[in-house]
């Protein structure tokens, strides 16, 4: 290579390295995908806290429903899991499991389940059986209704390679759990409830 030959090659090369007009589109490449993951992910937190918000909600509905009466049966039961179905809409609720627990406590305090219900009519809970409440619900002498219900909650844009630990993480299990005390009476029986 001759003498003027080089001299281009440096020339070019300073202009090259002095030359900034191509950086704001480097510095586009860089940033697209970065906040593009960022808007992503901002929607699906933001889904899924309103998911586990219409989940508490639904549960509280359902154990509101039910301390306002006096006596329920599984019939009366099944009807709720229409009310929690409504108040989840427009989320899906094929997957959803719902149970409802009558807690009495003594006098020494100690709760244990009077009865207990989920959506297929079977009792989830041994009468009988002890159960574990919020402190400031252990009033001695006194009735509990519990109520639980868990919703799948499938992300909607979440990029997974396709793997079984892509598809196990793309679902997160919400669940929501209420203590209500009784209103008209000082326990409510469920009359076809184990």
């Amino acid at each position: 290579m001759s003498r003027i030959g080089v001299q281009k090659a440096l020339s070019r090369l300073r202009h090259v390295l002095v030359d900034r007009s191509g950086a704001s589109a480097v510095e586009f490449a860089f940033l697209v995908p970065i906040l593009l993951c960022i808007y992503l992910s901002s929607f699906e937190v933001t889904n899924g806290y309103t998911v586990a918000k219409k989940v508490l909600k639904a549960s509280g509905t359902v154990a509101d429903i039910v301390t306002r009466q006096s006596s329920v049966d599984k019939a009366f039961l099944n009807g709720m899991i229409d009310a929690a179905e409504a108040t989840v809409a427009p989320h899906a609720t094929d997957t959803m499991t719902m149970k409802i627990s009558g807690i009495t406590i003594d006098s020494a305090g100690n709760a244990k389940v009077l009865w207990s219900w989920d959506q297929s009519n079977s009792a989830p809970y041994v009468k009988g059986s002890t159960v574990d409440i919020p402190s400031d619900m252990k009033t001695p002498s006194s009735f509990l209704v519990h109520t639980e219900i868990s919703l799948p909650h499938e992300m909607l844009l979440f990029l997974g390679s396709g793997t079984d630990f892509a598809s196990s993480a793309r679902t997160v299990t919400i669940t929501r759990e209420f203590f209500f005390r009784q209103r008209l009476s000082e326990e409510i029986a469920c009359t076809d409830c184990s």
